[in-house]
């Protein structure tokens, strides 16, 4: 049976049109950005499969363009076009940091830690400095490691911060192993950081550890 001729409260478009794009499934969505299937799958069908043999979803979006151009149901055109979605989405997270707006929600910055650093297969360790009003002045990746870590330099931050005349830092890192939990060296290069940084009245806002979902508040722990 081909899509069309499935009910309509269970069509993928008609359902999105009518319930929101939230009450998708995975496989609901990515049919919907294929269009059509395999020969003898339709779109639903197609999307479930590539899911099963190479998702989840995310997996399957972190792939480069290359590799998903060689996947049964997507092709050189599809990656090309999935590749583009996801750098639109990933500048439109950042639109507001980028275009100076004041960061009044901590959780914004933890999306935009996440965007930047999420998938990554050796740690990175990034900061975000602001200005007065908390406007983002830059976004720079200071420090890369290996799947278990990177060594962080205060000194390096605080100088990166007094070059932009920053009034405050966010600083992020990732962990390749998934977990966002911070580990002991996370609180310990929070702490020198925080100190480094107030030696020439630089706050330092936010520490966010990015893994799998939601990346975790150093602030929010009350650790910063």
């Amino acid at each position: 049976m081909l899509i069309r001729d499935w009910p309509a409260h269970e069509r993928p478009r008609e359902k999105l049109i009518e319930r929101g794009v939230a009450t998708l499934s995975d496989a609901e969505l990515l049919a919907i950005f294929l269009g059509s299937g395999l020969r003898g799958y339709d779109a639903v069908a197609t999307a479930r499969r590539l899911l099963a043999e190479h998702g989840p979803l995310r997996g399957l979006l972190e792939r480069s363009p290359a590799e998903l151009a060689k996947l049964p149901g997507l092709g050189p055109a599809r990656a090309c076009k999935l590749a583009a979605v996801l750098e639109m989405c990933n500048r439109h997270l950042a639109a507001n940091l980028e275009r100076g707006a004041s960061l009044t929600d901590p959780l914004a910055a933890g999306r935009y830690f996440a965007q930047r650093l999420r998938g990554r297969a050796r740690e990175t360790f990034a900061a975000l400095f602001l200005d007065t009003k908390h406007r983002a002045l830059a976004f720079e990746e200071l420090f890369h490691g290996t799947v278990d870590g990177a060594e962080v330099h205060p000194r390096e931050v605080t100088r990166r911060a007094l070059a932009h005349n920053a009034a405050a830092v966010i600083v992020g890192h990732n962990h390749p192993s998934g977990s966002a939990e911070p580990s002991a060296a996370d609180r310990a290069v929070t702490s020198r950081l925080k100190q480094a940084l107030a030696l020439v009245d630089v706050r330092l806002l936010d520490h966010f550890v990015v893994g799998d979902g939601m990346p975790t508040s150093m602030a929010a722990r009350g650790w910063v």
